[in-house]
C-alpha cells in the first residue's frame, strides 16, 4: 500500500483571519448595485468603497486607522450624476483615485492626506469618451497617468491622464459586452474576456488582436481572466452545467487548458486576485462567504487548492491591499477588505511562523510606488518593467506627490494603430477636438486646490494659428 506524498510547499498552512469588531468600518451603507466588480479598492492610506447614494453616485474614502462605527454624516466622492461601477486607486498616487459610473464618464479624484472634511464634488479630471456605461478601470502598473477603461459600448480606451487625452481607442474587436481587462506585469499587453465567448491578448498601442481563444469555459456566465506567472492566463467561468471552474492556459499553445478544474455550483463570479511575488490567487465570488486560495506552479496540476477561508455572511465586494502596505512583522501574506451590506471587515492571511525576524522568503522584492516610465514614452513605444523595493524595513511612504494635470485637449484614435504621441501641455493658439468626446480639467496642486475649468468640445479639429 503506497504512502499518499503531500505536496511541499511553504504557504500551506497560510490562513485567514478576520480582524477584531473595533478594527472594522461600520454603519456603512455598501452599495446595492448587481454590478459584478468588486466596489472596494485599498491602499496603504486609505479603503475606498462604493456605497448607496440617492440621486446619482458617490464612493467613501476613510484614513485606514478610521475605524469603528462611520458617522452618518460622513462625506463622501459624489460628483457622478449616475451610480459608479467601479473605483480603483493610481498605483504611483496613493491620493489619486479613479471612478467609473453608468454616467458614462470616467473621473480622477484626488483625496488630501487625512481624509475628506467636505464631500468632493469636483474631479480633478473628468475623461468622457464612452456613449455607454463604464464598468471596467485599469491603471496601467508601470506607466505614469496611462488608464484604461471599458465600457458597455463595448469600446477600450487608453488615457493619458495628466493631458485628459483617449490615445487609443480599441472599438472593432469586442462585439459584445467586456466582463473584464487587465494588464500584464509590465503593460505591454492586455487580456479581456468578453460575452463573445473570446479571450484576447491585445496589443495596447495598436489595439490588434495578438492571441485569441473561443470558449475558455463552455457555460454562459460570464469569464474572468488575468495574467499569472510566465505570461500564462488564468481564467474563471462555468460549464455548461453551470458548475464554477478555474482554468490555466499557455498562451503558446491556447488549444487545450493546462488544466481545468471544477469548483462548486455556486451562481456568483469568482474574481480572481494573483498576487506575483507569492504566485498565490485568491478566489472571491460575489454573495459568497468565502475565499479560495491555490498555488500557481510550473509542476502539473499546475494550480494548486491550498485552502479556504470560510465566515458566516457573504460578501458585497472585496478590496485587496497592494503588498507595500502589509504587515511583514506578523508574516502577513495579503489583507482583503469584505463588505458586508453594513460593514467593511479587513481579513488578515498569515503565514504562521515561530521568527520575529523578516522572512526573506516570503517577501522578494515588491512592486513599489514609483512609475518606470512616463506616459508619452510608454505611448511612443516603451516598455519598462515595474521598479521594485525591498520591504525588510516596511514600506515607509515618502512625502506626497504632485498630481500634475496640464489643461490639454482630447484626441482619440481608433484602433487602427494610429495614436498620438504627446505629454506636454498644448499651445492655446490650436484647439484639437473631437466629436465623441469632452474634457474638464483642473490644474492642481496638493493642498492647492484651483477651481476647475470646464473646456466642452464638440466637432472637428479647430486651427486659430
Amino acid at each position: 500500500m503506497s504512502r499518499k506524498v503531500v505536496r511541499s510547499s511553504k504557504f500551506r498552512h497560510v490562513f485567514g483571519q478576520a480582524v477584531k469588531a473595533d478594527q472594522c468600518y461600520d454603519d456603512i451603507r455598501i452599495s446595492q448595485n448587481t454590478w459584478d466588480s468588486t466596489f472596494c479598492s485599498v491602499n496603504p492610506k486609505f479603503v475606498a468603497m462604493i456605497v448607496e447614494a440617492s440621486g446619482g453616485g458617490a464612493f467613501m474614502v476613510l484614513p485606514l486607522n478610521k475605524t469603528g462605527r462611520i458617522d452618518m454624516s460622513q462625506p463622501t466622492v459624489c460628483g457622478h450624476k449616475g451610480p459608479i461601477l467601479d473605483i480603483e486607486w493610481c498605483p504611483h498616487n496613493d491620493n489619486i483615485i479613479a471612478s467609473g459610473s453608468e454616467d458614462c464618464s470616467v473621473m480622477i479624484w484626488e483625496i488630501p492626506d487625512g481624509g475628506l472634511t467636505t464631500p468632493l464634488r469636483e474631479p480633478v479630471v473628468k475623461l468622457e469618451g464612452h456613449s455607454k456605461r463604464v464598468g471596467i478601470l485599469s491603471w496601467h502598473p508601470t506607466a505614469r497617468n496611462v488608464l484604461m477603461t471599458a465600457g458597455c459600448d463595448n469600446v477600450v480606451i487608453l488615457w493619458n491622464v495628466a493631458c485628459g487625452e483617449a490615445v487609443v481607442q480599441i472599438d472593432d474587436v469586442h462585439t459584445d459586452l467586456i466582463y473584464s481587462a487587465c494588464w500584464n506585469q509590465d503593460g505591454s499587453r492586455i487580456l479581456t474576456s468578453c460575452k463573445d465567448k473570446k479571450l484576447r491578448v491585445l496589443d495596447p498601442r495598436k489595439g490588434t488582436v495578438l492571441l485569441e481563444k473561443d470558449k475558455p469555459h463552455e457555460g454562459h456566465r460570464p469569464v474572468r481572466a488575468v495574467f499569472v506567472s510566465s505570461e500564462k492566463i488564468l481564467t474563471t467561468g462555468f460549464s455548461r452545467m453551470s458548475e464554477r471552474q478555474v482554468a490555466l492556459w499557455d498562451p503558446d499553445n491556447f488549444a487545450e487548458p493546462l488544466t481545468l478544474q471544477e469548483l462548486d455550483t455556486s451562481s456568483g463570479v469568482l474574481l480572481p486576485f494573483f498576487d506575483p511575488d507569492t504566485s498565490i490567487v485568491y478566489l472571491v465570488g460575489k454573495g459568497d462567504s468565502s475565499i479560495r486560495y491555490f498555488e500557481v506552479t510550473d509542476e502539473a496540476p499546475y494550480v494548486h487548492y491550498l485552502s479556504m477561508y470560510s465566515s458566516k455572511e457573504s460578501q458585497k465586494g472585496m478590496g485587496y491591499m497592494p503588498k507595500r502596505g502589509l504587515e511583514v512583522n506578523k508574516c502577513e501574506i495579503a489583507r482583503f477588505y469584505k463588505l458586508h451590506e453594513r460593514k467593511c471587515e479587513p481579513i488578515v492571511m498569515t503565514v504562521p511562523r515561530k521568527s520575529d525576524l523578516f522572512q526573506e522568503d516570503l517577501y522578494p522584492d515588491t512592486i513599489g510606488p514609483e512609475p518606470s516610465a512616463e506616459a508619452a514614452d510608454w505611448f511612443a513605444g516603451k516598455d519598462a518593467k515595474p521598479i521594485l523595493i525591498s520591504l525588510k524595513d516596511g514600506f515607509v511612504a515618502t512625502k506626497t506627490k504632485e498630481f500634475k494635470v496640464h489643461k490639454s485637449l482630447m484626441s482619440t484614435t481608433s484602433s487602427s494603430g494610429a495614436h498620438r504621441q504627446g505629454d506636454s501641455a498644448v499651445s492655446g493658439n490650436h484647439i484639437f477636438q473631437h466629436a465623441r468626446g469632452s474634457i474638464s480639467v483642473a490644474v492642481v496642486a496638493l493642498g492647492d486646490i484651483s477651481v476647475p475649468v470646464s473646456r466642452p468640445t464638440t466637432g472637428r479639429t479647430v486651427s486659430t494659428g
